[in-house]
């Protein structure tokens, strides 16, 4: 079966007839509910599953279920491992099983309501909405979250703001013209004031109100630095200071925002150390995580080797574009990934945004 990416329409029946199937790969109706149980078993238990434990699900006996996985066995949509007599699935099974078998699985209550309690909060902007939702989803599935932003050098920078905490210490945040919001507390270098910092804000916002998040650090060096060295004794510590602010907020990784970064590790796959430090040097390089990057409709799945970034784990991701906000939301899990869950709860986020945004 060739497919590269599973387009998952929410609210249709995603069991197919095999008339879109080779013949080689027909399976009847018992085959189909034989593998898509022996999935979601192993997906909840991460244990071979052998036949005798499925007799009663499937009523009938336990030499017609051993000739039927060996019928799957044989079109590679199940494996046998070699420290057990049961079966696991191949790849290409959980790629049959996303493509016609599994049916989107409801929310329960207190998922929904988790989600809800954020995305009614209408003093958060759309942006940090979609990170605290994606936090949430960490939590409930126990995978890895993370959000693509387009990439923001071209926002506009709306103001700076610069809040004292104590003599040493002040907030700055920093606002673009698609309501993103960006804080970092910082410490004051002993030889300069508070006072001095607040009063360069003021000049910074009369001069670079407007100005691509891309140009700014050079406008500070050559127009607002000058005009600052005649207000500020101590100019070149406080230009320092606010070129450092800016860096952090215009660096490429600030359009990357995980949740439950090491929630990967806690899978049963990566329980050896040379596959826990694969998948850390993975998710901290940057050029790589791009890559999960999408401006595909609805909730796509790419299993193993067709997600470009781990053979084994599975990205299920979706775009957004909500007013001037727009990127990715996408979930890593391991191939053993309940995809049913999964694609309900990008689906809730993603339709829910979308019907505030009409």
């Amino acid at each position: 079966m060739t497919s590269a990416k599973y387009n998952i329409i929410i609210g249709l029946a995603l069991l197919k007839t095999s008339a879109n199937l080779k013949e080689s790969d027909f399976m009847n109706t018992r085959q189909q509910e034989l593998l898509k149980l022996i999935i979601e078993i192993y997906i909840k238990t991460v244990k071979p599953v052998g036949s005798k434990s499925l007799v009663k699900k499937m009523k009938c006996s336990s030499a017609t279920i051993r000739n039927d996985m060996a019928y799957l066995e044989t079109l590679e949509y199940l494996e046998k491992t070699h420290t057990s007599s049961g079966r696991i699935p191949s790849e290409k099974g959980y790629k049959y099983y996303v493509d016609y078998l599994m049916k989107p699985k409801e929310l329960t209550g207190d998922d929904v309501l988790k989600l809800q309690t954020i995305l009614n909060n209408k003093e958060l902007v759309v942006s940090d909405a979609i990170l605290k939702c994606m936090e949430i989803v960490s939590e409930i599935t126990n995978y890895t979250s993370v959000v693509l932003g387009k990439d923001s050098s071209n926002h506009l920078l709306k103001q700076v703001s610069i809040i004292p905490i104590d003599d040493n210490k002040v907030v700055a945040v920093v606002v673009t013209n698609t309501g993103h919001v960006e804080n970092k507390q910082t410490l004051v270098p002993s030889n300069i004031s508070v006072n001095e910092i607040v009063k360069s804000c003021e000049i910074i916002n009369k001069n670079l109100i407007g100005t691509k998040l891309s140009e700014v650090s050079a406008k500070l060096e050559y127009e607002v630095k000058p005009i600052i060295a005649t207000k500020i004794k101590q100019y070149e510590e406080v230009m320092n200071f606010f070129q450092e602010a800016f860096n952090d907020f215009t660096v490429k990784q600030s359009d990357i925002f995980f949740s439950g970064k090491t929630n990967i590790l806690k899978q049963p796959e990566y329980n050896e150390p040379n596959k826990i430090k694969g998948i850390i040097s993975k998710l901290e390089n940057v050029d790589l995580v791009k890559r999960i990057e999408t401006d595909q409709e609805g909730i796509n799945i790419y299993i193993g080797e067709e997600n470009k970034f781990d053979d084994n784990v599975t990205i299920v991701k979706t775009s957004y574009k909500i007013n001037d906000e727009e990127g990715t939301m996408a979930i890593i899990g391991p191939k053993r990934m309940e995809y049913d869950k999964v694609v309900m709860l990008l689906n809730y986020i993603k339709n829910y945004l979308e019907r505030d945004k009409e």
